[in-house]
């Protein structure tokens, strides 16, 4: 007897989190975001508008964490110390990414050409490099070109 009020007050435990109901309705949200990221990924909107193609795709993805940690980590229906947990995690992991972006904008100013060819900007960094040589050159030849009509 103890045994059925026992498996009754888990299976009625596991209810008070979701069901299979719910866990299936969150897999078919999955799904459908997931079809969302692809077609956005794919799209001529990528092309077109590609900050507001990775920005859907951003989007998406953070709806898609959501669901999970919602419904399949039972973030959902933890007591209120989730907060205590989560939100100064949130606000350091912030500040540091704050505080961190001067310094990676500052390095690629200091990059060898080397590192420059590998760089995730090195194509704007190689037109800027032409672009600074192009300069460069123009300042010597018309330099030059002064210094060969003098002689």
């Amino acid at each position: 007897m103890s045994h059925d009020s026992h498996s009754t007050a888990g299976h009625g435990e596991h209810h008070a989190h979701g069901g299979t109901g719910t866990y299936m309705a969150v897999f078919g949200g999955l799904l459908i975001l997931t079809v969302i990221s692809y077609w956005l990924g794919n799209s001529s909107i990528k092309d077109s508008a590609p900050a507001a193609a990775w920005a859907g795709m951003m989007a998406v993805s953070t709806a898609k964490a959501m669901l999970v940690i919602l419904f399949f980590m039972h973030l959902k229906w933890e007591a209120n110390w989730k907060y205590v947990l989560t939100i100064p995690s949130m606000m350091m992991s912030v500040f540091l990414i704050c505080m961190l972006i001067p310094d990676v904008g500052m390095r690629i100013k200091r990059y060898s050409e080397e590192r420059m060819i590998h760089a995730a900007m090195a194509e704007q960094a190689a037109r800027h490099g032409e672009h600074a040589a192009a300069e460069h050159g123009a300042a010597e030849h018309s330099t030059g070109g002064t210094e060969a009509g003098g002689h």
